[in-house]
């Protein structure tokens, strides 16, 4: 039996599932609870929604290296890691055009529009100015560098971050799950695969079904975070780097699995952003698409290479 915890947090609900014991004696529902603390903690952390979190005073400080925590270290790192795996696609520095296009307040609660914004543009560019690049942690000096007037929005990697963190908790632990809003972290030493099911955002249609046994699954998409902009066009949270605004590029919604939450994250935004196209390149541990015209396209990760033979006398490495 598994012992389950659902909590608000990130904006919605999380789920933390953990069975069996530790090797330490830990119980499953003493680890469960060890991991709400944790997260609920991150959340704290990295919202930008409270000017006293430390994301927030990070942002407004003026200094170009400013003493932070190992979480928004790790953040920072996060920060970097998306933008070299994307070539700037994923870039976690456009707080500001991210609150110009209206997500300025927390959405937590609201209703996002009842159709996928279908206002076709093409595809998402890095922005000439990358300036992910000039962002980094300095885990000697215990500091996160950046230009001053350079911001960090947790976002989604925030929520991926912290399933890994959960995760690595809860490592020693037959199984266990950590659901945060769409950033998934499965494991557990007991290597049970666990069935995940992806739905369409409205409707909640299943769309596949995936066993996961280690690893991190998420979903990038934009119905939930979606709203009606200044200038009357729909608008939401991906924004394109290129332009500044939020991106239209024929997918709707993408989940991509990876080694990790964070790895995950980052990979379903970039496919996202990226089209159709583009999308499989940044999907190589597999992944689903929902198209804009309601198709869904499911890409499975490559077969693994066959085995080499053995030579007599040699050792195969």
């Amino acid at each position: 039996m598994e012992h389950a915890r659902t909590f608000r947090c990130f904006g919605g609900a999380v789920t933390v599932l953990v069975g069996g014991a530790a090797p330490d004696g830990t119980t499953a529902e003493a680890a469960a609870a060890a991991a709400e603390a944790l997260l609920l903690e991150v959340n704290d952390r990295l919202t930008r929604f409270d000017p006293a979190s430390e994301l927030s005073r990070l942002n407004a400080d003026p200094r170009p290296a400013v003493p932070a925590s190992a979480t928004v270290r790790r953040l920072a790192a996060a920060v970097r890691t998306a933008g070299v795996l994307t070539g700037g696609l994923v870039d976690a520095t456009l707080l500001t055009e991210l609150e110009q296009a209206g997500y300025e307040r927390s959405r937590e609660g609201a209703a996002g529009l009842a159709a996928a914004p279908d206002a076709f543009t093409g595809p998402a560019r890095p922005a000439r100015a990358a300036r992910w690049r000039d962002v980094r942690a300095d885990d000697v000096a215990g500091t996160v560098v950046r230009p001053p007037g350079v911001r960090l929005d947790a976002g989604g990697l925030g929520k991926g971050l912290a399933a890994d963190l959960a995760g690595e908790l809860l490592a020693a632990h037959p199984l266990y799950c950590v659901a945060c809003e769409g950033d998934l972290r499965i494991g557990g030493t007991a290597g049970v695969p666990r069935p995940v099911t992806v739905t369409h955002p409205v409707g909640r249609e299943v769309l596949a079904a995936l066993d996961v046994v280690d690893g991190g699954v998420a979903t990038s998409g934009v119905h939930v975070r979606s709203w009606t902009g200044a200038d009357g066009r729909p608008a939401h949270h991906l924004i394109d780097p290129r332009t500044g605004r939020p991106a239209h590029t024929g997918l709707v919604q993408v989940t991509a699995l990876a080694p990790t939450g964070l790895e995950a994250e980052i990979r379903a935004k970039a496919a996202l952003l990226a089209g159709p196209d583009d999308a499989g390149p940044h999907l190589p541990h597999g992944g689903v698409l929902l198209h804009a015209d309601g198709r869904v396209e499911r890409l499975a990760p490559p077969e693994p290479p066959p085995p080499r033979a053995s030579m007599p006398g040699r050792t195969n490495v």
